[in-house]
């Protein structure tokens, strides 16, 4: 199926998401939309944050005609996933589910950590997921805002992060938890410095890894996924196409085809 898989956060940090999936699906075709203008969504209430994803959500499908739409943004995960679920016709996949179904299936998980933006630690998404999931774990979440920022200003390795990491992890550097979800499209660009905080003992939970692959089922078990070819992304933005892509490099990990801006 020739359609695209339509993807959205608010600014850069769901390119890290986008780029586990274009390596797990190298074939299919991907639209992304960041919506810079509105960036971040963390510390906006839930009903904003669900009317911008409804918004970005029909974009897409009126755009691009999409055949299965991820929210690569942890706090849209966490406040809008059941209403868009309920909305559209076409498979969500938020970041939440991914997550929690990994940490699940570890042999050790009677202490899970997730950190995130404040939006996503306030909802308790991640919790309420756990709890039924894992029922047996002690589950601890921690705002950790500043992070965001950091990692947007390409500061992976200075001593400022490592000691801003340190402040926010030093729960968990104390009681190192079995599984770590990195609750933040954002954190996967500083694994190591996080890595390095907590050890070698937790098992750091990617969101963007894991939600490549529910895509991969997902697009089997419906019978959408495109036979063939070479894929690509189009880059679609509310803000600054130009600041998105230059920022957006460390995030993709590869440089950025020209982006398009939208008005929503």
């Amino acid at each position: 199926m020739e359609n695209p898989v339509g993807v959205f956060d608010s600014g850069v940090g769901g390119l890290t998401v986008l780029r586990e999936l274009v390596a797990t699906l190298p074939s299919e075709r991907f639209v992304y939309v960041g919506d810079t203008a509105r960036h971040p969504y963390g510390g906006k209430s839930a009903d904003t944050v669900t009317r911008y994803s409804i918004e970005i959500a029909n974009h897409l499908i009126r755009r691009s005609d999409i055949k299965l739409l991820v929210v690569a943004c942890n706090t849209a995960s966490s406040l809008a996933l059941p209403v868009l679920r309920k909305i559209y016709k076409i498979p969500v996949v938020g970041m939440v589910d991914p997550c929690v179904r990994r940490a699940a299936a570890l042999r050790r998980k009677e202490t899970i950590g997730v950190v995130g933006t404040q939006g996503t630690v306030r909802s308790g998404a991640y919790e309420e997921a756990l709890r039924s999931a894992v029922p047996s774990a002690r589950v601890r979440s921690i705002a950790c805002p500043l992070l965001v920022s950091l990692a947007e200003e390409g500061w992976i390795d200075k001593p400022v992060t490592r000691e801003v990491i340190g402040e926010y992890l030093a729960p968990f550097r104390e009681d190192p938890p079995d599984a770590l979800i990195l609750g933040c499209t954002h954190y996967p660009v500083l694994k190591d410095p996080i890595r390095d905080c907590i050890g070698d003992g937790t098992v750091l939970i990617d969101s963007g890894e894991e939600a490549a692959r529910v895509v991969d089922v997902l697009l089997s078990e419906t019978g959408v996924r495109r036979a063939g070819g070479v894929g690509d992304v189009e880059f679609l933005v509310t803000d600054d196409p130009d600041r998105f892509a230059r920022v957006g490099q460390r995030f993709f990990g590869a440089t950025l085809t020209c982006a398009e801006r939208i008005a929503l």
